[in-house]
């Protein structure tokens, strides 16, 4: 596994490697998630390219850049285990060198739930992808369905900006009580963590619900409210059912449509999501 940091490096390896070549973006402190997602490419690609960058433009500034987990050698061994052939690790000066002022923003899509939330979120995301797949020039690209409204904006300006790669969206990694895998998991103590996995028992009480003709989205909001309301811990920032695609909401659940929660556990803030599909 090669180890680069500078762009040019990268464009000359790239030239050289076998097609098609699979990317896997990601922000470091790997888990099970990120490794999945590398495995698919390494499934379907001659060559699998990742990068670990902590990309500074998506975070506001109440949020966690400081913080955020690290550990660059725990992530070379994973990635090395799976095979990856090239790993990209560039720094903040590369990506955003002095006078930087050129942004990508997906209009729509970013507006609501993480975009309303987290302002400048997406503008982030949607940048440094860009950037990203400007300089790999892949082939193919994995991301999680956990974050589903980033996936859905990379793939939406994918489609607008006639980038020649396609977007694969991988289904979301738990831990075996339901947790969706995400970095951050590392920052809840003991008895957060013993009640993260509400998240998911709540969307899947809706989920059945659902598969018992229950399309009214208000009401299936209610039953995952009325679970993780049955713990203070957790400090709810929305539940809601939405268009697979526009993700504006709908008030008629259908299948195929998404059911998504994001809410805190003390200082520590979870997203998640399900399809909801007839059995």
């Amino acid at each position: 596994m090669q180890k680069i940091s500078s762009i040019d490096e990268i464009r000359s390896i790239r030239k050289s490697l076998p097609e098609p070549v699979g990317f896997v973006p990601t922000m470091g402190y790997l888990h099970a998630g990120h490794l999945m997602l590398v495995k698919k490419a390494r499934q379907e690609c001659a060559s699998v390219f990742t990068s670990i960058f902590v990309n500074p433009t998506q975070f506001g500034p109440q949020e966690d850049l400081a913080k955020y987990p690290r550990d660059l050698e725990r992530d070379f061994a994973a990635l090395e285990h799976k095979g990856v052939d090239v790993v990209w690790t560039p720094d903040n000066a590369m990506m955003y060198p002095e006078g930087y002022d050129t942004w990508v923003n997906v209009e729509s899509i970013s507006r609501s739930l993480e975009g309303e939330i987290r302002p400048g979120h997406f503008r982030g995301v949607a940048t440094v992808v860009t950037k990203l797949f400007h300089v790999v020039q892949p082939d193919k690209a994995y991301f999680g369905q956990k974050d589903a409204q980033q996936a859905w904006i990379i793939k939406k300006m994918v489609k607008d900006l006639n980038f020649n790669i396609e977007i694969h969206i991988e289904p979301t990694v738990r831990e075996a009580d339901g947790l969706a895998m995400s970095s951050r998991n590392v920052y809840l103590n003991s008895e957060e963590r013993s009640v993260a996995p509400r998240i998911y028992e709540g969307m899947q009480r809706a989920l059945r619900s659902f598969n018992h003709d229950e399309v009214n989205a208000d009401r299936l909001i209610q039953i995952v409210a009325n679970h993780l309301g049955e713990t203070p811990f957790f400090t709810v920032q929305y539940i809601r059912i939405v268009h697979p695609e526009s993700f504006e909401p709908v008030s008629t659940a259908f299948d195929g449509c998404l059911l998504l929660v994001a809410a805190k556990l003390g200082d520590t803030r979870l997203i998640d999501n399900i399809i909801l599909t007839k059995k």
